[in-house]
């Protein structure tokens, strides 16, 4: 099944509730096609924000919200032609699987014998072809989430969203269905707006991630450049795991508590700024031929990897990711050499 994709145009979007504003006025173009994630902590503003593109909710004055040439800020969700696919999934108790996905067209009078070709189609799209005369609460987790999802498809809507689908499910069917959900997304080339805290989620399906924090946009970008080119410490320090290396500069050199990074020119940052980098572009190397010095404080065995803390290199513990065959003790004497394509300077 292929959709027909549009653009979303946010320009000036801002909501206030009760005299409380939780969204600052944000502009944000999402392509036709594109899967976009909001990313952020509770309360930063994503859901509102998928809300008012979803028309569950209307900016404040001066906002609008544009599906291609069309202005759809004051049309309600019945008339923008969305799915959505909720955290609970909101699927039909009295319903079987075929009937909750066909709901949807049952309710816009499509003909019987063409929204049963459609239902099958989306039954065998999510592998659900076994369970469409089943109740819903024959169902496990991970099949109810495909429902939800195939009921939302149901229409061929123009934009697609999902807000935190995967959240109530236990941690290793979540990973099974995330890799389902990014093949699926990117077979259908719908327009899809996805609200998550999981930056996981985040990274892999989407192809643009918008980090949010407090109402407002940090930083709208690839997972690549989220993940190595942050645009603020928030940003940094939100997504994965990352190092600060706090200390003196001196003649394009930081001196911290436990040695000297030395930089070419071209990397020296800005007055103010502080290094950091991400804990796989470091290496653990001998004492004497390294440019930090440290002790080991904790170890960490994960497989392909060896998490290893060490304090004393910097004002701040510094996390490393080792190989995994990597032999270490607690207490032990170790040396740091960062990759200078790794250094993140922010101010």
């Amino acid at each position: 099944m292929k959709l027909t994709p549009v653009p979303i145009t946010l320009s000036r979007c801002a909501k206030t509730f009760q005299g409380t504003r939780v969204l600052e006025p944000l502009d944000l173009a999402i392509g036709a096609g594109e899967t976009i994630v909001l990313l952020g902590p509770s309360g930063c503003g994503k859901t509102t924000t998928l809300r008012i593109i979803a028309g569950l909710e209307t900016p404040d004055a001066g906002g609008t919200v544009s599906f291609g040439d069309d202005d759809v800020t004051r049309l309600p969700i019945e008339r923008r032609q969305v799915g959505m696919v909720f955290q609970s999934y909101a699927l039909f108790p009295n319903l079987n699987v075929r009937e909750n996905i066909g709901y949807g067209l049952k309710i816009a009078k499509v003909e019987p014998a063409k929204a049963r070709r459609r239902v099958d189609e989306l039954l065998a799209m999510m592998r659900l072809e076994a369970h469409g005369d089943k109740p819903i609460d024959q169902l496990s987790g991970g099949q109810r989430q495909r429902v939800a999802l195939a009921r939302a498809l149901a229409r061929e809507p123009r934009v697609l969203l999902l807000d935190e689908p995967l959240t109530a499910l236990d941690a290793r069917l979540r990973d099974t269905l995330r890799r389902e959900m990014n093949a699926l997304l990117r077979g259908l080339n719908v327009t899809t707006v996805y609200v998550t805290h999981d930056q996981a989620e985040a990274m892999e399906l989407g192809d643009r991630i918008v980090v949010m924090s407090a109402g407002r946009i940090e930083q709208v970008g690839t997972p690549r450049e989220i993940y190595y080119r942050p645009a603020s410490r928030h940003v940094a320090q939100f997504v994965g795991t990352i190092n600060r290396l706090a200390g003196q500069w001196r003649d394009g050199a930081l001196a911290t508590a436990g040695g000297t990074i030395r930089l070419p020119p071209a990397l020296v940052p800005a007055a103010g700024s502080e290094l950091f980098f991400r804990p796989e572009d470091a290496r653990l190397v001998e004492p004497a031929a390294a440019s930090l010095v440290g002790t080991v404080e904790g170890i960490s065995f994960l497989g392909e990897r060896t998490r290893v803390t060490v304090s004393g290199a910097a004002a701040d513990t510094l996390v490393i990711d080792a190989p995994g065959r990597i032999e270490l003790t607690r207490g032990q004497a170790v040396g740091i050499d960062v990759a200078p394509e790794g250094l993140i300077a922010l101010a």
